[in-house]
């Protein structure tokens, strides 16, 4: 459950952010979790579409969750399985700009793994 304080000190959109990353920092939200999208927490929190917005891409800033476009906002991997999951990004980065094709950059993985 996320409180808003609405005559805080502390913006509501970083009281979202702080919550939900508490969440997730303490296991209450795992790895994969589909977030309420932005409009339906906007309206259970009594708060602008926006505030919620700005929020999600905080906390996608700093990799706590990601959004699939119309599929929504999921919390992503914590510890291990957000740095391997940098990691393959940036494999697939350099294979592409070295003109691997997918398949092949799969097949050397594959090798290594074997």
């Amino acid at each position: 459950m996320i409180d808003v304080d609405p005559h805080g000190a502390v913006p509501p959109f970083e009281q979202i952010r702080s919550q939900l990353a508490g969440r997730v920092e303490r296991g209450e939200l795992r790895p994969g979790d589909r977030l309420p999208t932005v409009r339906r927490l906007a309206e259970d929190l009594g708060v602008a579409a926006n505030t919620v917005a700005r929020a999600y891409r905080e906390l996608e800033a700093s990799g706590l969750i990601e959004t699939r476009g119309r599929a929504g906002s999921f919390v992503a991997g914590a510890g291990v399985e957000r740095e391997a999951r940098e990691a393959a990004r940036h494999y697939v980065e350099r294979v592409r700009a070295l003109g691997l094709d997918d398949r092949a950059a799969l097949d050397l993985v594959s090798r290594l793994l074997g």
